[in-house]
């Protein structure tokens, strides 16, 4: 696998092949951390790491995985960045990668990474679009192998709003992985219709199956993962929240659920999660809307079938796989 100079912005462009490949690397990046054997062969080189939208796991593991191969970062948090403000994107692409050795973006639109890799002589990385989310699906696939021992042929139920980045990613990577994917919602929050055709043409390749169900009971029924994340993104106006409350409670995870899907069945989430009322968002919504859990209950996100620390923790490991493949000399 030679990944060097490549850009990292969705699933759809990388082949089965590369996808497992770097999971593999991130295995062996993984053990040798654990093990305390120095890795730090990008020595000398510099990352910009691109905030538009705020991020815990994707900066820290971005910044850990870079100093671990021995690279120095710099962080551009919302306010310090003047991409598409005061300066056009093309210009920020071309300015940074004068500068650093690789790029990272979390933010908007996909088109907006998308145009940072065309400017940029310098490989890019999409840390999150409103469109995909690559590298958490990298994480994905190497916890839920860990817990499995394979990745062919596992059923992945996603409950929720599946019409945006995790949904869509889970979606390619199940088709690109073999896998099984059921989005499990009310039908309107399901992912576009190009997106499915796009999966299920890639899904006669590689024995994958990509089904959808409103019914929470038979679409997670026989799952070996579900999957969701949060309902509503901050910044969304109260009626978009009170829509989506409605439309999605029928989709909570719960014990119910979990069991429902079998006593294998494992719990993901990519994070942060409204579970419990130790947050101010979790307080506002109790507030607001008398929930005091949304998308999944806090029975199953701390029981022992819940598998999201590990998963949290392989965010860096394969964050750190994707910067080694497409950096190293």
């Amino acid at each position: 696998m030679d990944l060097r100079g490549r850009d990292f912005l969705k699933l759809l462009d990388f082949s089965t092949e590369e996808i497992l490949g770097l999971v593999d690397l991130a295995a062996e990046l993984k053990d040798k951390k654990k093990k305390g054997i120095l890795h730090d062969e990008l020595r000398g080189k510099n990352i910009a790491l691109i905030f538009e939208k705020t991020s815990t796991r994707t900066r820290c593991s971005f910044e850990v995985a870079a100093h671990d191969l021995g690279m120095g970062s710099t962080y551009l948090n919302p306010t310090d960045s003047q991409i598409g403000k005061k300066e056009s994107i093309a210009d920020t692409a071309r300015v940074l990668a004068s500068m650093y050795d690789g790029i990272e973006y979390r933010g908007f639109e996909q088109e907006i990474v998308e145009t940072i890799a065309k400017y940029s002589k310098v490989p890019v990385w999409n840390g999150l679009t409103n469109e995909f989310h690559p590298t958490q699906m990298l994480a994905d696939a190497l916890t839920i192998r860990e817990h499995f021992g394979r990745l062919k042929g596992i059923h992945l139920v996603y409950m929720g709003d599946a019409r945006y980045n995790t949904g869509n990613s889970l979606m390619v990577l199940c088709a690109k992985l073999g896998m099984h994917f059921t989005a499990v919602s009310n039908k309107k929050y399901f992912p576009s219709e190009e997106l499915i055709q796009t999966c299920r043409d890639i899904a006669k390749e590689t024995g994958a199956i990509i089904d959808f169900s409103e019914d929470a009971y038979e679409g997670t029924r026989g799952a070996d993962v579900i999957y969701t994340d949060i309902w509503v993104s901050m910044g969304e106006p109260d009626s978009i929240w009170e829509e989506r409350i409605k439309d999605l409670e029928p989709y909570r995870v719960t014990m119910d659920i979990m069991n429902n899907a079998g006593d294998d069945c494992v719990f993901m989430h990519c994070l942060p999660s409204f579970h419990d009322l130790n947050t101010g968002i979790g307080r506002q919504i109790k507030e607001k809307y008398g929930l005091d859990e949304m998308e999944v209950t806090d029975e199953v996100f701390e029981s022992d079938r819940s598998i999201v620390f590990e998963e949290a923790e392989n965010r860096m490991h394969t964050i750190k796989a994707v910067m080694y493949a497409t950096l190293r000399k």
